[in-house]
């Protein structure tokens, strides 16, 4: 299993994400870039530029039309995603931490920071409604009082959001009235990260209580837990696998109080139906800040706290192996 190493990040890496097909894949970090790659070969197709600082989160529509980027210079951007020309630049109050296309690719989300005296919004846009980015005016606005989303994803059919905040708590939100649909408090710290199935039906989520945890996205109901002994930042489901990935590591600021060794920087396979771990891969010099899987379920990827990209083949032995329960 040799990995493609892509460089093309002077900071942390923040976030991954492959398309719906998987030949592309985006990569975000901390140097205010945005970079898209051929997921084959590791080659760079392209640069997203425009952004001043660092760049959170990422998404691409069903069908890699445009790219979304939202950023600490409380901006959120729609790009082409073929000629990376910007197409709408969405000022904000605070950093955009999490943004989101719907299935249709019609409708957008994404979540501002509680900073600076102003609080946390989850905020909805209308692509097809020109005058709604003209006016930099939402059609929803949901106020999040309490505590940030610090994690956010569309559920099924576009009809709700989920979102994780600090405190550990999963919501969902009505994208038509911005109600609060339901409400678990699994987690006890921060959610990092939520990632859904390949049809939607089910989310993981990644948190800073060392564990992850998958859930049922319309019920919201808790299926199953993977517990580590590290904070864990990101977490993904194998969409042709009863398989999750996982990676984490100490906080950031603590990296340096440890040797690579026993810093634990691997990914981590679990089963998802038996909860065990099975696997772990090595490779990188800092906390795994992200992991994806390609929508093949034939590779996967992870960047870090170092800067880098890698993209995992699986051997072929990889999709024979069977756990003994």
């Amino acid at each position: 299993m040799k990995p493609i190493l892509l460089q093309g990040h002077e900071r942390s890496i923040t976030q991954i994400k492959y398309n719906r097909e998987g030949d592309l894949l985006f990569s975000v970090a901390k140097d205010t870039v945005t970079n898209v790659w051929y997921s084959v070969n590791g080659e760079r197709l392209g640069t997203y530029n425009g952004h001043t600082g660092a760049v959170w989160c990422v998404d691409c529509d069903w069908d890699t039309k445009n790219v979304l980027t939202g950023s600490a210079d409380n901006s959120c951007r729609l790009w082409d995603c073929e000629t990376g020309k910007q197409l709408a630049l969405l000022h904000t109050n605070s950093a955009v931490r999490t943004c989101g296309f719907d299935f249709s690719g019609n409708i957008i989300m994404f979540s501002t920071d509680k900073q600076m005296g102003y609080q946390c919004f989850l905020n909805f846009f209308d692509l097809r409604d020109p005058q709604q980015i003209e006016d930099n005016q939402p059609y929803l606005s949901v106020p999040c009082s309490d505590y940030k989303i610090t994690s956010a994803v569309w559920g099924p059919l576009g009809e709700f959001v989920i979102a994780g905040h600090e405190n550990g708590e999963i919501n969902q939100f009505s994208a038509k009235s911005g109600d609060i649909l339901k409400k678990v408090k699994e987690h006890t710290k921060q959610i990092n990260d939520i990632q859904t199935s390949v049809d939607l039906t089910m989310f993981i989520t990644a948190s800073k209580d060392n564990s992850a945890k998958l859930f049922d996205s319309a019920s919201m109901d808790h299926i199953k837990s993977f517990k580590t002994e590290r904070p864990v930042n990101s977490a993904a489901i194998s969409p042709i696998m009863d398989h999750v990935v996982m990676g984490g590591g100490q906080e950031a600021m603590e990296v340096t109080t440890t040797s690579t060794r026993i810093g634990k920087f691997e990914a981590r396979f679990f089963h998802a139906a038996y909860e065990e771990e099975f696997g772990r891969v090595k490779g990188h010099f800092g906390p795994i800040n992200c992991v994806a899987f390609h929508p093949d379920g034939k590779s996967y990827s992870s960047g870090g706290e170092d800067g880098y990209t890698r993209i995992h083949y699986f051997d072929p032995q990889y999709f024979d192996f069977e756990l003994e329960a």
